[in-house]
């Protein structure tokens, strides 16, 4: 498919069938928040049935998430702790001295001496994208410096901070300041302003990052370095690698046998600041860390997110990321598959990058722009028009099986984040409300009640998970305020329906009735002292 046939089509051009689809999820979120009064008018015992049939597949899937956050937990913490350099040398060279190392390094090993033209760990060169707006210098120089921290040659890095021009005078001289005092240590350093009110894009990301990843194609091209051996890596401002990402990144790379077709996904960890933030946050921030390491061990089902690496190779080839979507993360996963006829894949990185949680100027902010980040992640509803109108209505050589299956699962994901939460807090009850009399509607209550409880217990889980990635406590909080990670666990029911479920739903809402979401909310960042708490703006 040709490069201009990939992008969004503009709010006029989208016709019926178009909108059709943009309305699908909202309307089919309604459906089921509705189901249950319907068919309590219908009959009681078609509501029992509907409940319970929703209950036992989120008590299953709560337990698969159970086992699943173990494993993921044990495989994050094996990966950092793996001599991946050592390993990168193990591909160059085809063997291994060591028999410490994983079953599956030396099955790689055996695979990639078939590959016809492989990527070699020495010429893979790594363009890190940092997109900023309005942060100020101490949340971006912590970024940088986590890159230079990293375990991996910075002369084989290339940095670009990609800044708007609407941030202003000061974000400019800020950004130019920090290339001129950070870019000797890196191969290449140079920041890239994108203008403000570029004709046909939204106020968002895609923009910046692709304004940004044309002026690298520039320099690859003159410096005559093949775009298959650099691997773009795009990063919030407020993004930390771990010390192990860039090598492991580069050797599950060298370990593809055409890595244009794949992106890879890390872990993002929500913890920069979760000392810092408010208990309903921490309770978000450590659900999505949690949530992500699970879906790690779904490939088939993973997407890009935040933070994640591309070869620049397919970046071009899919002319870089939209603009004109503020979700283009999650978008490029689309855009991607589609350039290429279905051929691509997420693989999951098991080395964390670390983001901050949602911490603003004030409490009432935090809250505020905590729901205002959800719902900008929840955009990525609009995704299904896109995907049925490029996958089904336009000429391509997608395998429709494959395409319709990665459909359901966008669909399904969207309407269960929706309606879920509310569901299982009403459904319960609503047959014996319309129906007092009814045996079985005054049980289903009860039953519910024992069923949610047991699944509750996958709390303890997530609990856990909690306390093991936590990074050192702050010097000015007292050891007291350990307990307080543990009793924060009671704002999780709040927290899902009046965040995560609402904030879903909200978007739905938006997209049904046409007013759609053209600019990306930056969050707002605040950053707390070390030495004594004091908040400043980020």
């Amino acid at each position: 498919m040709k490069k201009t046939l990939l992008e969004i089509p503009y709010p006029h051009e989208r016709g019926f069938r178009y909108r059709f689809f943009e309305i699908l999820p909202g309307a089919l979120s309604y459906l089921f928040l509705a189901a249950p009064f319907i068919l309590t008018l219908i009959n009681p015992y078609l509501t029992v049935f509907f409940v319970l049939s929703f209950l036992l597949l989120w008590f299953t899937k709560a337990v698969g998430m159970g086992v699943r956050s173990v494993q993921g937990y044990r495989v994050l913490k094996q990966h950092q702790k793996l001599p991946w350099e050592s390993m990168l040398d193990d591909i160059s060279n085809l063997n291994s001295d060591s028999y410490d190392l994983p079953k599956w390094h030396f099955e790689n090993l055996k695979r990639i001496a078939k590959f016809s033209n492989r990527v070699m760990p020495k010429d893979i060169y790594h363009a890190i994208i940092i997109a900023t707006y309005n942060e100020s210098r101490a949340i971006v120089v912590p970024t940088i410096e986590s890159i230079l921290s990293s375990n991996y040659n910075m002369k084989k890095v290339i940095l670009v901070i990609a800044y708007e021009e609407r941030g202003g005078d000061d974000i400019e001289k800020q950004s130019l300041n920090l290339i001129k005092e950070y870019g000797q240590l890196f191969k290449y350093a140079i920041a890239v302003k994108h203008p403000n009110n570029m004709n046909g894009e939204v106020r968002g990301k895609g923009g910046n990052i692709s304004f940004a990843g044309r002026k690298l194609e520039e320099y690859i091209h003159s410096q005559k370095i093949n775009p298959r051996n650099v691997l773009v890596t795009t990063l919030d401002s407020d993004n930390r690698p771990h010390p192990e990402y860039f090598s492991s990144v580069s050797y599950l790379y060298c370990s593809c046998a055409e890595p244009k077709y794949v992106s890879f996904q890390p872990i993002p960890m929500f913890t920069n600041n979760i000392w810092d933030a408010p208990a309903p946050m921490r309770v978000i921030a450590t659900g999505n860390s949690f949530w992500m390491t699970v879906s790690s061990l779904r490939p088939h089902a993973l997407r890009n997110f935040s933070a994640h690496s591309q070869s620049l190779e397919a970046l071009i080839d899919t002319d870089f990321w939209s603009t004109r979507t503020i979700v283009e993360d999650g978008h490029q996963f689309w855009r991607t598959y589609i350039r290429y006829d279905g051929k691509h894949e997420v693989f999951p990185v098991y080395v964390p990058i670390y983001q901050d949680a949602v911490l603003s100027s004030s409490y009432v902010k935090t809250l505020k722009s905590q729901f205002i980040q959800l719902r900008r992640w929840a955009w990525g509803a609009s995704d299904i028009a896109y995907v049925v109108e490029k996958g089904f209505f336009t000429k391509n050589n997608i395998p429709k099986r494959d395409l319709s299956f990665k459909l359901f699962q966008l669909i399904e994901s969207h309407v269960s984040w929706a309606t879920a939460a509310f569901l299982l807090a009403y459904s319960a009850f609503i047959p014996a409300f319309f129906h007092p009399q009814n045996l079985a509607a005054n049980q289903l209550p009860l039953i519910v009640s024992r069923m949610q409880t047991i699944a509750l217990s996958g709390i303890l889980l997530t609990l856990l998970f909690s306390l093991r990635i936590l990074p050192p406590k702050p010097s000015h909080y007292k050891n007291r305020h350990r307990l307080f990670m543990i009793i924060q666990w009671v704002y999780l029911p709040l927290t899902t329906i009046v965040y995560n479920a609402s904030a879903g739903l909200y978007s739905q809402t938006r997209l049904m009735i046409g007013k759609y979401m053209d600019t990306f909310d930056v969050t707002e960042k605040a950053v707390v002292s070390k030495e004594d708490g004091s908040k400043t703006r980020g």
